[in-house]
Parts: structure tokens; C-alpha cells; sequence
């Protein structure tokens, strides 16, 4: 073999065994347990958590809501479909009167999948198909409700 064919079979084998690499990518945040140790629960408010900690990933809709920070590792390899190999998040819950209440650590492995986006229109018929609907207005009618 030439040293020209050796350094392209070399240059094959090093892109090849790098084509096989996972490749990994961080997406969120999440305080770190120093930081979260300055929040004082019954005492804390929004305000004085987002300048402790730093502002949300996402919040609760209700009752102004609950702080959610999130963190989430997701593997890239080859041809196969991304996976989430670690995910951590930490709610901040407030009370009705927007002091902390708690502060919770979850991991992947405390997680369920939620459905964020459910392409679905329901429907108000109980179930019925258009037909059955139709039909099950029948006899339903009087002459009144054909009189001016």
C-alpha cells in the first residue's frame, strides 16, 4: 500500500469511529443546593427568590403559581432518535399568601411522561356519531315548533 492510501484509510477509520460518538447537550437550568440554601421557607417571596436564584424555566398558572427550574441531558448518537439521559427539576411552592412553602428536587427517575399538546377536539355528543345524533331527534318534533 502507498502512504498516500494508508492516510486515507486512516482519515476513514478516525472519521468512522467519530461518527459513532455520542454526542451530549445541556438545555435549562437549576440552582445549585448553595443557592437554594438561602431561600428561607414562611419568609421568601417570588421577588426574593428570582434575585437569589435567578428567574424560573416556568411557572404554575394558577394562584400565581409555583417556580419550576429545569435541567434536562439529551444523547445524540449516530442514527438513533435523541434520548433524555438525566432531566432534574426543582420546584419552589408558594402559598396563598406568595411566601415559599417547600423546595422539591426531582429526577428523571421521580418523572412521569406528561402530554404537553393534545391534538384533540372534543366533541359535546357523548360519544354519538353525526347519525346517531340525527335519528335521535326524531319524534322529537311537534307542530309547534313549525308555527309562526
Amino acid at each position: 500500500m502507498t502512504n498516500w492510501a494508508k492516510r486515507a484509510v486512516a482519515v476513514l477509520l478516525v472519521m468512522a469511529a467519530a461518527s459513532c460518538t455520542a454526542r451530549y447537550r445541556d438545555h435549562g437550568y437549576v440552582p445549585l443546593d448553595s443557592d437554594l440554601s438561602q431561600i428561607t421557607i414562611g419568609k421568601d417571596t417570588r421577588e426574593t427568590v428570582t434575585e437569589k436564584v435567578g428567574a424560573p424555566s416556568t411557572s404554575g398558572m394558577l394562584d400565581g403559581g409555583n417556580y419550576y427550574y429545569v435541567h434536562s441531558r439529551v444523547r445524540h448518537f449516530a442514527y438513533t432518535e435523541p434520548e433524555v439521559v438525566e432531566r432534574e427539576v426543582v420546584q419552589v411552592a408558594f402559598d396563598q399568601r406568595g411566601l415559599v412553602s417547600n423546595v422539591s428536587r426531582y429526577g428523571l427517575e421521580d418523572g412521569r411522561i406528561v402530554t404537553l399538546s393534545r391534538r384533540v377536539t372534543l366533541d359535546d355528543g357523548s360519544g354519538n356519531n353525526i347519525i346517531a345524533q340525527l335519528l335521535g331527534n326524531l319524534g322529537q318534533f311537534t307542530a309547534s315548533d313549525f308555527a309562526n
